[in-house]
């Protein structure tokens, strides 16, 4: 009786780890024909992730500003490793909560990018929180951290 139990327990802890969405497929199908596989961007048309995602990560109201843009995109000029852009990215609030925290868990800790000390993971109930907010990409432009360049 007792293997049996633990069988069904294991089994039960596997299949919700193969439920778990995959952030670096989740990037790949939505994000890479812009930002690229290896998240360097194009060139003054879409901005590079790599090595900059963090930056945001550490500055005040960077993390909520990331929620943001996935949810609701992103409008307007912004500057990134001291290149303008000024374009529209779309809006991926179609996806759920718990895959659109995988995507941007994959692009926090891809391509040099990290999570500042003492910040863990994004949940899938932080993109809830931010999802109640609503904003416009442009409104989403101004939460964009002045800090970072």
């Amino acid at each position: 009786m007792k293997q049996a139990v633990f069988s069904l327990a294991f089994l039960l802890a596997g299949a919700a780890a193969a439920a778990a969405p995959d952030g670096k497929a989740l990037y790949t199908s939505n994000c890479a024909g812009c930002h690229q596989a290896t998240g360097q961007g194009v060139p003054g048309a879409f901005p590079p992730l790599a090595g900059h995602v963090g930056a945001l990560l550490a500055a005040p109201g960077g993390r909520a500003y990331l929620e943001h843009v996935v949810l609701y995109g992103l409008q307007g000029k912004i500057s990134v490793k001291g290149q303008t852009y000024n374009g529209v990215m779309p809006a991926f609030g179609r996806l759920k909560d718990a895959e659109l925290a995988a995507l941007l868990n994959y692009v926090s800790t891809s391509w040099g990018n990290r999570f500042p000390k003492g910040q863990k993971p994004l949940t899938p109930a932080e993109l809830a929180k931010v999802r109640q907010d609503r904003k416009t990409a442009a409104q989403v432009n101004t939460l964009r951290p002045k800090t970072v360049k």
